[in-house]
């Protein structure tokens, strides 16, 4: 499946939870509870490039699939995580979390959330 294009997100579960659980400041769990960000994605390939866009912040990911990746969180901690693509989502694990997006009705971006037990 390519996921490349602009994407609104539309839905998320868990936000505030994943958030909290991965360290966020509390300031930032306020703002994303109301803002919806915009994604955009290039693929080339199993290489990812995630420009994640909000009134607030600006944040750039990139990853390969299968291939265990750093990312920075937008308070500045580093995050390891490996994504993996499995029937048409994209789900991001490490130790902590599990992140599952989606693309549904050909236009908006789904994210679900959730920590690790």
């Amino acid at each position: 499946m390519d996921f490349s294009g602009t994407w609104k997100v539309y839905s998320e579960e868990n936000l505030e939870e994943f958030l909290k659980e991965v360290g966020a400041p509390a300031m930032l769990v306020k703002m994303r509870k109301e803002v919806k960000p915009v994604m955009v994605i290039e693929q080339n390939g199993k290489d990812f490039t995630f420009t994640i866009k909000s009134p607030v912040f600006t944040k750039v990911h990139s990853f390969s699939i299968g291939k265990e990746t750093e990312m920075t969180a937008v308070d500045g901690r580093k995050i390891k995580c490996t994504v993996r693509e499995e029937d048409g989502k994209l789900i991001a694990e490490n130790e902590k979390f599990t992140s599952v997006r989606e693309i549904q009705d050909d236009h908006c971006w789904f994210c679900n959330l959730h920590q690790q037990k």
